[in-house]
C-alpha cells in the first residue's frame, strides 16, 4: 500500500487535491447546453466508483506497507463501515447541490460560497476531530477565507444586478450546499486510524478502504437523491431515465471523467490526513475554491460585462483566499 511518509509530500497531496476538486466542474461546463445536470450526475458518480475501486486494487495493494484493501475490508468494524458510508451519503446530497447551483449560477460563484462555506466548518469541525497544527493559524486562514466568500457574495449579487437576473436563489442553494458538505469529512476520517497507516489498529480502515465504502454510499445514495431531483428539478423541467440512456458515448465518458477527477483529489487528501491531519488536509483541498473561480472568471468568463467595481471585489476575494490558504499551509509546520 503506498503512504506518505513527510509532511512536504503530503501537502503536495493536498494542493493536487485542490486542483482536481477546483476544476472537475470544468467537465460539467463542457457538456452544459447538451446535456443536463442531473444526467451528467449519473455519471459524476459512476466515475468516483470506478476509480475508487480501480486505486483499492493498486495503489492500495501492491507494496510492502500496510494492509492490502482485500485485507483490509474484512477486518474493517461495522461502524466504521457504516460511518465512511454516510460520508458518502451526506456528501452526495451537498454536491448535488453544489453541481445544480455550478449549472445556474457558474463556478465563480457556486465554489467561492458553497465551497468556502464547507471550508470553514469543516477545518473547525475536523480540528475538533484531531487536533493537529497551529489553531491561531488555522483560524486565522478560516477568518481570511470568509472575508474571500463575502467579497465574492457582493460581486455575484451586483453582476447579477446588472445582468438583470436574481442571485438568491443560489446564493442559498450554495450556501446549503456548503453547510452539507463541511459534515462529510469526519464521518470518513474517523473510520480510519489516522495515527498510523502503515499498521492501522483492528477494526479501522486504510484510507483506500475508506474511500471505497464512502464512493458506495454516493453512488447508491445517488439512486434517491438524483431521482428525486430529476422528477422535481430546481430549474428546468422535469427529464427521463430515458433521456440518459439515450446520451451519446462521449457525454457519459466526460460525466466519469469528471467523476475520476475529483475521486483523485479526495484519495489524495484521505492519503495526506494521517500527516497533516485532517483540519489543514481538508481545508486545503478545499482551497478548491480558488482554482474553481480562477476557471469561471478567466476560462468560462462568467463574470463579463460586470460593473468595475465587480473586478476589484474580484481581485480582493483571490488574495484572501490565497493568503488564508498560505495559513492553513504554515500552521501544519509547527507539529
Amino acid at each position: 500500500m503506498f503512504v506518505v511518509e513527510n509532511y512536504t509530500i503530503a501537502v503536495v497531496f493536498c494542493l493536487i487535491t485542490m486542483l482536481c476538486w477546483g476544476s472537475w466542474a470544468n467537465t460539467q461546463k463542457l457538456v452544459q447546453g447538451k446535456w443536463r445536470f442531473e444526467l451528467f450526475y449519473w455519471d459524476y458518480c459512476i466515475g468516483i466508483f470506478l476509480f475508487s475501486i480501480i486505486a483499492a486494487f493498486t495503489m492500495g495493494s501492491y507494496g510492502e506497507n500496510g494492509r492490502s484493501f482485500l485485507e483490509d475490508i474484512v477486518q474493517v468494524d461495522n461502524a466504521n463501515i457504516i460511518s465512511a458510508f454516510v460520508g458518502g451519503v451526506i456528501f452526495n446530497l451537498a454536491n448535488i447541490l453544489l453541481t445544480a447551483a455550478i449549472a445556474g449560477a457558474g463556478m465563480a460563484v457556486a465554489f467561492p460560497i458553497g465551497i468556502g462555506i464547507a471550508l470553514i466548518l469543516g477545518v473547525l469541525f475536523n480540528y475538533l476531530l484531531m487536533d493537529k497544527g497551529n489553531p491561531e493559524l488555522i483560524f486565522l486562514g478560516v477568518f481570511l477565507v470568509i472575508i474571500a466568500i463575502v467579497l465574492n457574495a457582493l460581486a455575484y449579487s451586483k453582476t447579477a444586478k446588472s445582468k438583470g437576473g436574481a442571485s438568491l436563489k443560489w446564493i442559498i442553494v450554495s450556501i446549503v450546499a456548503g453547510v452539507l458538505m463541511s459534515l462529510f469529512y469526519p464521518f470518513v476520517a474517523s473510520g480510519m486510524d489516522l495515527d498510523n497507516f502503515i499498521a492501522p489498529a483492528q477494526g479501522k480502515m486504510t484510507p483506500y478502504t475508506a474511500m471505497v465504502v464512502f464512493s458506495g454510499g454516493i453512488l447508491l445514495s445517488n439512486v434517491i437523491f438524483n431521482s428525486i431531483l430529476m422528477k422535481r428539478p430546481l430549474q428546468g423541467e422535469p427529464v427521463s431515465y430515458k433521456s440518459y440512456f439515450s446520451g451519446r458515448a462521449n457525454l457519459h465518458i466526460v460525466g466519469v471523467i469528471g467523476g475520476s477527477i475529483w475521486a483523485l483529489g479526495n484519495l489524495f487528501n484521505l492519503i495526506a490526513a494521517g500527516l497533516a491531519g485532517p483540519a489543514i488536509s481538508y481545508g486545503l483541498g478545499q482551497g478548491a475554491t480558488l482554482v474553481a473561480a480562477l476557471w469561471g472568471v478567466f476560462v468560462w468568463k462568467e463574470f463579463k460585462g460586470s460593473p468595475k467595481v465587480v473586478g476589484y471585489l474580484i481581485f480582493a476575494m483571490f488574495l484572501c483566499f490565497v493568503l488564508g490558504l498560505a495559513s492553513i499551509i504554515v500552521a501544519g509546520r509547527d507539529f
